[in-house]
């Protein structure tokens, strides 16, 4: 409990602050080729819910056309989606500026994942996944991800909350590293829900 209400902000803070100052020359040149490859702005900003129900815009980098569509979940073999965009989808770089979110303090780096405000409604979730900050990373992420059922995804989530600690957060975020180097599917572990 001191970890998440007195430690884990400052901690979130300090961290995407140095990194942003290392990565302020590769997102200007990822900004450079999305603009170069299609038009469009650089940023795709999205409302998601964080803590307490909160209403937030979301940051990512545009890895789609810029054609009017209906929101909802992309997968990866859309036409739509950019040839750079892939490559941003794929390493999860379209995420990292999300590090603003973290800045501006409606995210953490890990926590459960921002999701869409009619999430509640279509998947009747509890108020527990909102008692946090939304994450950068997350336990459902590098258990497999996209691999998981909604039902599944929402379980780990309440693990995260009744479990989170820094060690927890510690060993999600190193394991991120190996996720993305190595694919979602070879990190899938289906929860014990019963």
């Amino acid at each position: 409990m001191i970890y998440q209400v007195f430690i884990k902000r400052g901690v979130d803070f300090t961290f995407v602050l140095g990194v942003l100052l290392i990565l302020v020359i590769p997102f200007i040149i990822i900004a450079l080729i999305i603009k170069l490859e299609s038009a469009g702005p650089i940023f795709f900003r999205q409302e998601r819910l964080g803590k307490d129900k909160k209403i937030f815009k979301v940051y990512k980098f545009r890895t789609m056309t810029n054609k009017k569509r209906v929101v909802e979940q992309t997968f990866k073999d859309n036409t739509e989606i950019t040839r750079f965009g892939y490559y941003l989808r794929r390493f999860k770089i379209d995420e990292m500026p999300q590090i603003l979110n973290v800045l501006n303090g409606d995210m953490a780096i890990i926590g459960p994942r921002p999701c869409m405000p009619n999430t509640t409604e279509k998947y009747g979730l509890d108020d527990y996944r909102f008692q946090v900050r939304p994450g950068l990373s997350s336990i459902a992420g590098v258990n497999g991800s996209i691999f998981l059922t909604w039902e599944e995804k929402w379980w780990y989530d309440k693990y995260y909350v009744q479990n989170l600690n820094f060690c927890l957060d510690i060993n999600i975020f190193f394991k991120t590293f190996l996720v993305i180097i190595l694919g979602e599917e070879k990190f899938l572990k289906k929860p014990n829900m019963k």
